[in-house]
Formats: structure tokens, C-alpha cells, sequence
């Protein structure tokens, strides 16, 4: 699966860019007819939820799937957005 990365304002370091890919890997595993994936990794002003926001974009035939979460750190905002789309995707598969 194709995965772009994009962070805003900021400057992602090469461990959350491996620890991104390394997730979307796992889901990859998932979402077998995955065409591609975006990830979008910003930061926010609120720092009681947690100034991390990741936004991930699934391309699949018939229609993408996303989910946005947000935490205290990208790690934890990105893990919890892949769960949303595992649920997502069992959803799917039960139509």
C-alpha cells in the first residue's frame, strides 16, 4: 500500500515516520483491497485533549474511509485512529 505522510506545522522526525509506516503496515493486513493510504499529522491549540491530531485517509474501491483522532502524542492519536478504521472496515465487511 502506497502511504503519504504529510505533517503540518511541524517537521515530522524519521522515528514517527517509521512508526507510521510500521502501522499502516499492520493495517494493511486489514483492508486487503487498500489502494492507498494518507496520513495527516498536525498539531493543535488546545493542550488539554492533547495538541496531537492524526488524520488517517484509507482509499479503497467504493469509497474511502477516515478517521481523525486526537491525543497527547502522535503515537497515541495514530493508534487510536487505526482502531477507528478497523472497526470501519469490519463494518464494511459485514454488508
Amino acid at each position: 500500500m502506497n502511504v503519504q505522510i504529510q505533517s503540518v506545522k511541524f517537521d515530522a522526525d524519521k522515528r514517527l515516520v517509521e512508526f507510521v509506516n510500521a502501522k499502516m503496515a499492520k493495517l494493511d493486513r486489514f483492508a486487503e483491497r487498500a489502494t492507498g493510504a494518507e496520513v495527516v499529522l498536525k498539531l493543535d491549540k488546545d493542550p488539554e485533549k492533547g495538541n496531537k491530531i492524526a488524520a488517517v485517509t484509507l482509499h479503497l474501491p467504493g469509497g474511502d474511509l477516515r478517521a481523525q483522532e486526537q491525543a497527547r502524542t502522535f503515537e497515541e492519536a495514530l493508534d487510536e485512529a487505526i482502531d477507528a478504521l478497523k472497526r470501519q472496515i469490519e463494518k464494511q465487511k459485514e454488508k
